[in-house]
């Protein structure tokens, strides 16, 4: 039996229709949980439920394993339904993976207000807002674990990149300050920091160059693995902190970054 037991458990997973986000869902469903998913994207989204819903195929037939609900998780009254929707399926909420996040471009000079607004919006406001409407029924539930996505450039920086890397940066010290906040109500906060994984983000930005599979061969040139990594890969991490192994684990941030960081050139 694996120590990743999430039996009787309620998640929500932001960002759940694709890449990370969907290999955190099937994670959590394998193991048992049950599994809001989380997206702006309806075929994503629903795509994801009827894989879980596969996963056991002689499930009862009135047993719900997973739902899907579209939010904008930049917005207050998305962030509200997410939580109103999961305790109206489930009836608690113990996990919460705030995945959602975009990737834009450009200096602090080329960058646009509306870009920058949007990247901080996604990628750290949304973990502000989501947990804000969740934490008050994870304390109702006697705890849980909340799990932020940041990325390996919150401990570093790539040119071109002004919003992404200033939202990343944030989800590292809001994780750290939410850990220290929740911790005496037993949630525990923590962070993953992936490097260059195979997700739709990171097909579009090698979209951007000439040649993209070239670019991705190339961009995982720079790994001590010599390959990007897989979302599964990011997923298995998330998935530990997450679980009562973990249980000693809180206000941290974990590289899963191939070793790209390690080089200092």
């Amino acid at each position: 039996m694996s120590f990743l037991n999430f039996e009787g458990k309620v998640a929500i997973v932001t960002g759940g229709g694709a890449g990370i986000g969907r290999a955190v869902s099937l994670g959590l469903a394998r193991e048992g949980a049950k599994v809001a998913v989380v997206d702006w994207n309806i075929e994503n989204g629903q795509s994801v439920v009827r894989e879980i819903e596969a996963l056991d195929p002689n499930r009862p037939v009135d047993e719900v394993a997973a739902i899907f609900i579209q939010a904008d998780v930049s917005k207050d009254a998305d962030a509200q339904k997410i939580s109103a929707e999961t305790i109206a399926a489930f009836g608690r909420i113990d996990i919460l993976c705030n995945n959602a996040g975009i990737q834009t471009y450009g200096t602090v000079e080329t960058t646009s207000e509306e870009t920058w607004d949007r990247t901080l919006g996604v990628n750290l406001k949304s973990i502000y807002l989501v947990s804000k409407y969740a934490v008050p029924h994870m304390r109702e539930a006697g705890g849980g674990a909340i799990v932020n996505t940041a990325s390996v450039q919150s401990v570093g920086a790539l040119p071109n990149s002004a919003s992404y890397v200033a939202s990343k940066g944030g989800v590292t010290s809001l994780t750290q300050e939410m850990g220290l906040d929740l911790g005496p109500m037993g949630i525990r906060v923590n962070a993953v920091m992936p490097g260059s994984i195979r997700t739709p983000m990171l097909e579009f930005s090698a979209s951007q160059q000439p040649d993209p599979e070239a670019a991705m061969r190339e961009w995982g040139k720079l790994y001590a693995r010599g390959r990007i990594g897989e979302p599964e890969e990011v997923a298995n991490l998330i998935l530990f902190l997450a679980s009562d192994a973990a249980s000693f684990i809180t206000s941290s941030a974990y590289l899963v970054d191939g070793g790209l960081s390690a080089r200092l050139f």
